[in-house]
């Protein structure tokens, strides 16, 4: 019981990540995918500077910190988040929830080539049913199957995982150096700088954002996904063992169905459910601790 107000808030994280596969869809549909990826960074880093400033005081990473930070930001913020919203607009928030379960099993094998890691037996199998879920996804699409699925928008959010596996990897390479939210905060930045020049040509379509819907909906999904989900998540890192809290991430294509279906009103298919039990079992073996690593050190 000790451990619940923990697992609680590493539950809740993955479950606002799912959710906002949904809401970036929308605004996805309704905006110009840079404008939308930039606003988003932008929002953030208003909430984060002060959160930085107050919780680990005025800290300046040093030059190689700042370049693996401006890499972070390169694959885990403006290739993330475009490849998914450009996916996004030609896929379901049901398939695209789906895809983004193969996170864990692209960080396995970019630990093994890139980090050296050894790909154990464990993630060596969660890789093949990552696998064999996308395939499932792909070939419904390329037989005709399914409810507005696309190969192309799922392959386009495929590659967002790819960043966001990119991210994870130079994080770990980082861990330590920079404190969270300081780095986090330098990411977005960084990501800002990046984006603006691709966001400038549509500037125009911010007017848009004077509805209060859509306002609302982009202020939610940058201050859940890019500040909210990370003071959850480290917060319950400080008691739950990290072993045990990639299970958790199994909320993601959980709660990225849940909403998509409930309240984008998409259909939930037997290829969907096939994919369904795939990718979670993919995400369970390759983030489920192995006998007496739940303890702590």
């Amino acid at each position: 019981m000790a451990l619940l107000p923990a697992y609680l808030q590493l539950a809740a994280a993955m479950a606002l990540v799912g959710a906002n596969v949904g809401v970036a869809k929308l605004l996805a549909e309704a905006l110009p995918i840079p404008l939308v990826a930039c606003l988003r960074c932008a929002l953030a880093c208003l909430v984060l500077w002060p959160l930085a400033r107050a919780m680990e005081g005025r800290v300046r990473p040093e030059r190689a910190a700042l370049g693996n930070l401006a890499l972070q930001a390169a694959f885990g913020t403006v290739l993330y988040n475009i490849g998914l919203l450009a996916g996004l607009r030609l896929t379901t928030a049901l398939e695209g929830g789906l895809v983004l379960a193969t996170l864990p099993a692209v960080v396995g094998i970019g630990s093994a080539l890139w980090l050296r890691e050894r790909l154990s037996p464990r993630r060596a199998a969660a890789v093949a049913l990552a696998a064999g879920g996308m395939a499932a996804l792909t070939l419904a699409r390329l037989g005709g199957g399914g409810a507005g699925g696309s190969a192309l928008g799922n392959a386009l959010v495929f590659a967002g995982v790819c960043g966001e596996a990119m991210y994870v990897l130079l994080a770990k390479r980082l861990a330590g150096r920079v404190p969270v939210v300081t780095a986090s905060l330098w990411m977005q930045m960084l990501s800002a700088a990046m984006l603006l020049p691709l966001a400038l040509p549509g500037i125009g379509a911010a007017a848009a954002l004077a509805e209060p819907r859509l306002a609302g909906l982009l202020a939610f999904h940058s201050l859940t996904a890019s500040v909210l989900c990370l003071l959850l998540w480290y917060a319950g890192l400080r008691r739950a063992p990290a072993s045990v809290a990639g299970v958790f991430t199994a909320f993601l294509p959980a709660t990225a169905a849940a909403v998509a279906v409930t309240l984008l009103g998409e259909a939930f298919t037997g290829v969907h459910a096939a994919g369904f039990a795939l990718m979670l079992g993919s995400v369970l073996l390759a983030t489920w601790p192995r006998r007496g690593e739940t303890r702590r050190g």
